[in-house]
């Protein structure tokens, strides 16, 4: 293996059928994080506000979540964007990062029928090294974590 070569790089795109409004959706996703140990407690086990508010782009969080089992730590720059009702979480440090150089996953609601919307999770990642794991197992759990806060979206 000669230096300089490149890493593996992709992208995932995945889309997840939901219930009820998207600006419902997109709030909680934005600026109800803290709800999420309640909500998908089996998914994510606390999250804290490390830098700027819940709600403002450019806000730094830390999950603390189980991914295939394990308890797992995640630090993001978060991006928001309101026109599109859609949310950039942007990999900085823990778990994720060790294995990637960059892990963005962007999660967008879009409104198809007054009662119907869907999910549109678009991962970009590159991997550090070529023997790097690629990071499906974490896009099976944004997806997941979409598809549980369903039920707790419409309840609220």
């Amino acid at each position: 293996e000669t230096d300089g070569e490149m890493a593996t790089s992709g992208t995932y795109v995945s889309e997840v059928p939901l219930k009820g409004s998207a600006e419902k959706h997109y709030k909680r996703w934005k600026s109800e994080n803290h709800h999420f140990p309640d909500a998908i407690g089996h998914h994510i086990q606390g999250v804290t506000l490390h830098e700027g508010d819940w709600d403002s782009h450019g806000s730094i969080k830390i999950w603390n979540y189980t991914c295939d089992g394990k308890p797992e730590v995640f630090k993001e720059r978060r991006e928001i964007d309101d026109e599109n009702n859609a949310v950039t979480v942007r990999g900085l440090e823990g778990h994720v990062m060790e294995t990637l150089k960059l892990y963005d996953t962007t999660i967008q609601f879009i409104q198809k029928s007054p009662d119907d919307i869907v999910c549109k999770i678009t991962m970009v990642w590159e991997k550090r090294t070529d023997d790097s794991p690629e990071p499906i197992n974490y896009m099976k759990l944004v997806t997941s974590m979409v598809a549980d806060m369903d039920n707790h979206v419409l309840k609220a």
